[in-house]
């Protein structure tokens, strides 16, 4: 079993309305050494795959449900296996 998580985020020309309230708000409670925040979500799988296999499984399911490529972009990290 190899367990993967995947990343979606805003891509970097895209405004990020929810990053943006956070970050005022992060710095009406005086944090202003914080830059600016960005939200995203993150999916974790559990793969019954061979390793070689892997990045052609997640980049199958992130294309055709997870991402919306308008806006969004995608990385993953293996967790294990």
């Amino acid at each position: 079993m190899i367990k993967v998580r995947v990343f979606v985020t805003y891509k970097q020309s895209v405004f990020d309305p929810q990053g943006d309230t956070i970050a005022k708000t992060v710095h009406a409670i005086g944090h202003s050494e914080v830059e600016s925040v960005q939200v995203g979500k993150f999916f974790d799988l559990s793969l019954k795959t061979t390793p070689d296999q892997v990045a052609t499984v997640v980049k199958d399911i992130a294309t055709n449900l997870l991402v919306n490529f308008n806006m969004e972009t995608y990385t993953y990290q293996v967790l294990e296996g």
